[in-house]
């Protein structure tokens, strides 16, 4: 691949349109992602097991009401009813939400009638409060508890029945830190006749230390090899941004083009571990190089 199809140029087009993905129930969080994040944006919200997920609804309508497109996370596993499924979608939608993250939820077992995102979706409920889009869950570096064909299948299945009922969908990625795990699984998935588009989930600037612990706590076994790889306790301490995986994703697209197919990138998705101050000025500096 040539050096202009990884030259910053190509790199300032790629972060147009990007997501990031923070917690609702920080207020300085929240009010750092209306003040500092670009007019339309999408930002997901996180539902950690444990918390109450109402907790989310008015900070999702302050950032709907700041021009920005909150994505709040649903977890299937994590859903004690059907009712409080219907009033969860029934409360966000009334404060202008419009699209979910719809996962499965790191949980052994579920707490209600939900073992997976699929059979969320098969609710009917999604067709009652009219919501048209959403995400689902892809993980280039797969699952420590899914094999990777079930995964697949999965992935297919809840496309196939999006389809069906009118919804417009995207996959949101797990985070990586080396570009070819992820080059590798969006051909499986494109192979698999998965064409959705897809945001690739990357982790902003932070420090390694930082990025080695939500590496851990995220499963995401072969991107802490690359992270820590010849890594002194001194450099432990020093920052890592995701330029290197974004040329390593620009040398495998064909001129460059993440864009086209066999690709077909809807954007990329920041993990703000360093903070969403961090993230968006390093998003503003590669733009204007």
């Amino acid at each position: 691949m040539s050096e202009q199809a990884t030259s910053t140029p190509n790199i300032a087009a790629l972060l147009r349109g990007y997501s990031v993905e923070i917690s609702p129930t920080n207020e300085k969080i929240v009010a750092s992602a209306i003040e500092r994040l670009d007019p339309e944006t999408e930002v997901f919200l996180t539902w950690i097991p444990g918390e109450d997920p109402f907790q989310a609804v008015a900070p999702a309508g302050k950032l709907r009401r700041a021009g920005l497109y909150p994505a709040p996370h649903i977890g299937a596993r994590h859903l004690e009813s059907t009712a409080q499924l219907d009033e969860l979608l029934g409360r966000f939608v009334a404060e202008g939400v419009d699209r979910f993250l719809l996962i499965g939820g790191e949980r052994d077992k579920p707490l209600g009638p939900y073992d997976s995102t699929l059979q969320m979706m098969q609710s009917g409920l999604l067709q009652k409060h009219n919501i048209k889009r959403a995400g689902i869950s892809g993980f280039p570096e797969g699952h420590p508890a899914i094999p990777g064909p079930v995964l697949g299948e999965s992935m297919v299945a809840k496309m196939n029945y999006g389809r069906s009922i009118g919804l417009e969908l995207q996959v949101v990625t797990q985070f990586a830190f080396e570009g070819q795990p992820i080059v590798e699984w969006l051909r499986g998935i494109r192979k698999l006749g998965v064409d959705l588009p897809v945001r690739i989930g990357l982790a902003g600037p932070a420090g390694i230390a930082t990025l080695t612990r939500y590496a851990i706590h995220c499963g995401v076994g072969n991107s802490i090899k690359a992270l820590t790889k010849s890594t002194s306790f001194g450099k432990l301490l020093t920052e890592r941004d995701p330029e290197p995986v974004i040329r390593e994703l620009l040398a495998e697209a064909p001129g460059g083009d993440l864009f086209a197919q066999p690709f077909g990138l809807g954007g990329l998705h920041f993990y703000t571990f360093g903070g969403i101050k961090k993230t968006v000025e390093w998003i503003h500096s590669m733009r204007g190089k």
